[in-house]
């Protein structure tokens, strides 16, 4: 089966993982991704070749880099002409000209095509972006969808085929392997790894140090607008010197950042414009035995489930008391360990994510 994917997040070279394994089982599949992918209000990822084995990775010139409600890739019919496919993966939600474009080529090229949709908060897209999202519903043959809220919106917006729930990337269990136990007596290291924005929340992981043990530190690896305020709200209560705040890592960098802590937190609080989809991080923790953490936001509990602890969002206090329930329970940590663990193995690797993408893609073809 020969399948094209179009996906400007597999400029991250970790998730190319989920490539390899597609690849395993039997999928002539090219790549499609752009040579770099400008972030918004995070800064520009340039494509890393990391994972590369088992398939083609082609880097496409892209118009309107960074705009997501923009971009699009203006010799993709060059490649798909070349490639062929008879199916095309559109990793792009539905209302995005990327994605109708792509659609619109597949269409003329005669593949049969899928679009992978995010978007967990209900809102109505003006023209042409209402007419993109209405033509990707008409010709797509499956929707793949992150979480069941996104599902749910999908077919209130009119779609009426064919439609999966599956992560967009799972991890690789033998690269995000278990981490030592931290020895008795070493300080409690909570982590943040990602955009320093509002809506993430880390302002409350800082807010809420003061009332946890002395031994804890809280390490935050990321940028974004807010990190200068971070610093200062950290110096302003006082606990300046237990904040240790790192820039954001190259993806093949964060199994190692990982395992040096005692815990992960992902403190993201929900907007009227934006909510926590998945929450890949808690994921990659879980497979490293670290305890996790997590907001209410969005799809974290669910996510997380039994595996964790999850704290309101926005809720200082109780952030204050999860984090003191963990750096005092050695017992409870332990078992969060191997919860974690075991529940990223059972539903969040990428050969778990691999094998229901091609389940996808054989089911749009007749050969489920």
């Amino acid at each position: 089966m020969r399948v094209l994917m179009l996906s400007k997040a597999l400029v991250h070279g970790v998730y190319q993982r989920k490539c390899e394994e597609i690849a395993a089982l039997g999928v002539d599949l090219t790549v499609a991704v752009p040579h770099t992918w400008r972030e918004p209000r995070v800064g520009e990822q340039r494509l890393e070749r990391q994972f590369t084995s088992g398939y083609r990775l082609e880097a496409l010139p892209i118009l309107f880099n960074g705009q997501h409600h923009a971009h699009v890739y203006p010799t993709l019919g060059r490649l798909m002409r070349e490639v062929r496919p008879e199916v095309v993966h559109i990793d792009e939600e539905a209302f995005n000209p990327a994605a109708a474009h792509a659609m619109w080529l597949a269409v003329r090229a005669g593949a049969r095509s899928c679009f992978f949709n995010w978007a967990n908060i209900a809102r109505s897209y003006p023209p042409p972006f209402s007419l993109f999202e209405r033509y990707v519903y008409r010709h797509a043959a499956h929707a793949i969808c992150g979480n069941q809220e996104a599902a749910a919106i999908v077919r209130a917006h009119g779609y009426g085929g064919p439609l999966s729930v599956v992560p967009q990337f799972g991890v690789d269990p033998a690269l995000f392997a278990l981490a030592p136990i931290p020895p008795a007596g070493a300080p409690f290291v909570v982590g943040y790894l990602g955009r320093l924005v509002p809506e993430k929340g880390v302002v409350d992981l800082v807010e809420a140090l003061p009332l946890t043990p002395p031994h804890v530190r809280l390490r935050i690896i990321g940028d974004g607008p807010e990190r200068a305020a971070l610093l200062q709200r950290a110096d302003d209560l006082g606990v300046g010197t237990r904040v240790d705040l790192r820039p954001l890592l190259p993806s093949a960098a964060v199994p190692g950042a990982l395992l040096a802590l005692s815990a992960l937190a992902l403190p993201s609080r929900t907007t009227p414009g934006w909510k926590e989809q998945f929450g890949r991080v808690l994921v990659e923790a879980m497979s490293c035995g670290v305890p996790v953490i997590g907001s209410s936001s969005g799809e974290i509990p669910h996510v997380v489930a039994d595996a964790g602890l999850i704290v309101a969002e926005g809720d200082v206090l109780a952030w204050g008391a999860a984090i003191t329930r963990l750096a005092h329970d050695a017992r409870l940590c332990a078992d969060l360990r191997v919860r974690g663990r075991q529940r990223a193995l059972d539903h969040y690797t990428m050969a778990a994510v691999a094998r229901a993408t091609v389940d996808v893609y054989r089911a749009m073809v007749g050969r489920a």
